[in-house]
């Protein structure tokens, strides 16, 4: 016990800065340039803290960086604890210049998270240069549990947890072609022509979530010659002109060559869901990002289902 109580005393709680920068970037190098200092500070800091504590908390690896051990995982929940607790003091005796800075990690779905989320997002991050944003456009759900996001934009709403949950938006998916493929393929006039053509689709056993088995419920018994888990690759596959693919009008819209099929036939309406962590929600950059998704989502809902190819961004 006494140890213990030696080794907290000994700790400078500073270090958890540089802690968690390397945590989030799993690089001494990038963190040191984003905390302005050399590599050899950053280095230096760590090896205190872990000093203090008697415990490991990174494994270095060629390939993948600076990896958390089990202890620095469990620091790491800690660490960000006493950082949001420490930005919203700040907020609440601070002008400002404060608040509207630092970092926020917005999770999203790939398709959604690539073709609309980080455009929208390089036009906030203009607009607010002091605030820094990570976006995980990932095909696989993102835990908010574990830290590895601030923000989450889902397409199923989380069932429990201590989170502030909002609907984002509703958004359309379509059966779409090629003008080449139209041509070279048997005419499609109405659904049960279908039978004769070949499609895209996901790995049905993979797919992370069932709101994704769209061929599946659409069109029963259809055949999928290619499939990916990626909607992305589903995407680029259907530009090559050799299937059909069901895919969400947003990214559809992004290449003028995919022509809707069918679509007052063959449409699907799915929502997207925001949340975060309540503990995070107060702090002002949460809540200016919060707000700004919100308003460019309802800015662009004609793109999102599949009326216009347009996309707008906020004044």
């Amino acid at each position: 016990m006494q140890k213990n109580i030696t080794s907290l005393g000994s700790l400078n709680w500073d270090d958890l800065k540089f802690f968690l920068e390397v945590a989030r970037t799993r690089k001494a190098s990038t963190a040191a340039k984003r905390l302005a200092v050399d590599y050899t500070t950053v280095s230096r800091r760590i090896s205190s803290l872990e000093g203090a504590l008697g415990t490991l908390l990174f494994e270095k690896s060629r390939t993948n960086g600076f990896v958390l051990t089990a202890e620095g995982q469990r620091l790491l929940g800690y660490a960000e604890s006493i950082e949001s607790t420490l930005h919203m003091a700040c907020e609440q005796v601070s002008g400002s210049g404060v608040a509207l800075s630092g970092h926020v990690r917005m999770g999203c779905t790939e398709g959604f998270g690539s073709f609309f989320i980080t455009p929208q997002l390089s036009h906030f991050v203009d607009a607010y240069p002091a605030i820094s944003v990570d976006i995980l456009p990932l095909p696989h759900f993102i835990s908010l549990s574990k830290r590895e996001a601030d923000i989450v934009i889902a397409l199923e709403r989380p069932e429990h947890g201590p989170y502030v949950c909002c609907k984002l938006c509703d958004y359309r998916l379509q059966l779409y072609a090629t003008q080449d493929y139209l041509d070279q393929h048997p005419p499609i006039r109405r659904p049960a022509d279908l039978g004769k053509h070949q499609f895209i689709s996901y790995v049905d056993d993979l797919a992370f979530s069932s709101e994704l088995l769209y061929l599946a419920n659409v069109l029963p018994g259809a055949s999928a010659n290619l499939r990916s888990t990626s909607v992305i690759a589903q995407f680029v596959a259907a530009q090559q002109g050799r299937s059909l693919a069901i895919l969400p009008c947003f990214l559809a819209a992004q290449d003028p060559r995919l022509l809707p099929v069918l679509p007052k036939e063959i449409n699907i309406t799915r929502q997207f869901w925001m949340y975060c962590r309540e503990d995070l929600r107060k702090l002002k950059r949460i809540t200016l990002l919060w707000d700004y998704i919100r308003a460019v989502t309802e800015q662009n809902q004609a793109l999102l289902m599949g009326e216009t190819r347009t996309m707008h961004f906020a004044d």
